[in-house]
């Protein structure tokens, strides 16, 4: 039996746990036995990107110290896992801790990643057929490049017709404290995003990343809009067991 950490991520444990839970089920699925480590925490991500490395670099080494046994490090979201991955080593590069960070960060794989790539999972589609549509998020598709392996789960669903986006790769403005930082700017660009989507013609906007769907889907509603945003994760546990979306 395979056995694998999940990192849960922060946004995953706080406004998303239903998603979490739905990627657990997906690794379940498989025969996979995941260790969940209670005591985990951020990635580090948002301070590392205010320029707050000394901070982010204790954060970092508390993670690498937590998944100390060597299973792979599955992660439901490309952002974290990217920072995990690959923002860990800039972070560390001149450090005495960068072999031991290396290692971990070896180890780090997004979850989409370990089912397409590692697994090559078999799906049976119970669900009606659809179109939908899909947004990548910049991290995903720039430093952990798991949105090639995110569409081939989606490929494996016979009844879903994906629609692309004519600016598929374009931001949504979320950017984690960007849309903090700029918030004018942030919904300039997520209301561009939406008519990208609304051009599409499809009724369910598909992602890989929490951050990305909840400044999308906030945005739709507060628009008026009958777009669902759906997480990746619960998106494929429907199709899996036949519930409507």
């Amino acid at each position: 039996m395979k056995k694998v950490y999940f990192y849960a991520t922060c946004l995953g444990t706080a406004a998303m746990q239903d998603t979490i839970l739905n990627a657990l089920k997906l690794l379940r699925r498989e025969g996979v036995e995941v260790i969940f480590k209670k005591k985990q925490t951020c990635c580090s991500q948002p301070s590392f990107n205010s320029g707050y490395f000394k901070e982010s670099k204790e954060i970092a080494l508390y993670n690498v110290n937590l998944f100390d046994e060597p299973y792979p490090i599955v992660v439901p979201s490309g952002s974290c896992a990217g920072m995990m991955s690959h923002d860990y080593l800039e972070l560390f590069k001149d450090d005495v801790h960068f072999e031991k960070v290396k290692n971990f960060s070896q180890r780090v794989i997004e979850l989409s990643q370990y089912l397409d790539e590692v697994l090559n999972v078999e799906y049976e589609d119970k669900g009606e057929s659809i179109k939908i549509t899909w947004h990548s998020n910049c991290h995903a598709l720039r430093v952990q490049k798991s949105i090639d392996a995110n569409k081939n789960l989606i490929k494996r669903l016979k009844n879903v017709e994906l629609i692309p986006l004519e600016f598929e790769e374009e931001c949504c403005g979320f950017g984690g404290t960007f849309c903090v930082k700029e918030p004018e700017i942030s919904n300039a660009m997520a209301k561009s995003k939406i008519k990208d989507i609304q051009n599409s013609g499809a009724k369910y906007l598909v992602s890989a990343d929490g951050g990305c769907l909840l400044n999308i889907s906030g945005t739709m509603q507060k628009m008026g809009l009958d777009v669902k945003a759906i997480h990746l994760y619960d998106f494929l546990n429907k199709r899996l067991q036949g519930e409507s979306l």
